[in-house]
């Protein structure tokens, strides 16, 4: 039982990690383009942004990332074989790629608030199909485990991931029309 309460909250802070993933870097985005506006708009529209991504980021997606793996080593202290599985090791190989993106989110985040633009908005745009890919290569993992060919897995993940670039390239043509 305790077990399943562990996991129900292992899940609510995944959740909630992503979400503030994902939406950290359309913030980005934004702040980005806010850069190009004429004043006074581009000071209110940065200092606003400022603070939305401040508090997302500090309120929600640090606490979140902190809580989601602090329940999933709880859960993995519960149920230690699962670490001998070939599915949860490579779940644990997504999961370090998507601290990574984490820490290289956090970067960008200091120097967007010190007003430091290094990347293009559509670049960010870009960046942020990568926890979409960490996101969809998660759940298949964790639902189907060993019931899907690691070959037709990582083939379903190039094919998803070009899917997305694709499809970026669709949206930014029609945004410029």
């Amino acid at each position: 039982m305790e077990y399943n309460y562990i996991k129900s909250l292992h899940l609510i802070f995944v959740i909630t990690w992503f979400a503030g993933l994902f939406y950290i870097v359309r913030l980005f985005v934004y702040q980005i383009e806010a850069q190009h506006k004429e004043s006074p708009a581009k000071e209110i529209l940065a200092d606003q942004l400022k603070i939305m991504a401040k508090r997302l980021w500090y309120i929600i997606t640090w606490p979140s990332l902190f809580l989601a793996v602090g329940f999933a080593i709880w859960l993995l202290a519960l149920r230690p074989f699962y670490i001998q599985e070939p599915w949860m090791q490579v779940k644990l190989g997504f999961v370090v790629a998507l601290i990574c993106y984490h820490i290289k989110c956090h970067l960008i985040f200091k120097d967007l608030q010190k007003d430091v633009v290094k990347y293009s908005g559509n670049f960010m745009r870009i960046f942020n199909e990568g926890a979409t890919i960490i996101l969809f290569a998660v759940v298949f993992l964790v639902i189907l485990k060993n019931a899907v060919s690691w070959i037709y897995g990582t083939i379903g993940i190039i094919v998803f991931a070009i899917l997305l670039m694709l499809g970026f390239k669709l949206y930014k043509r029609i945004r410029e029309r």
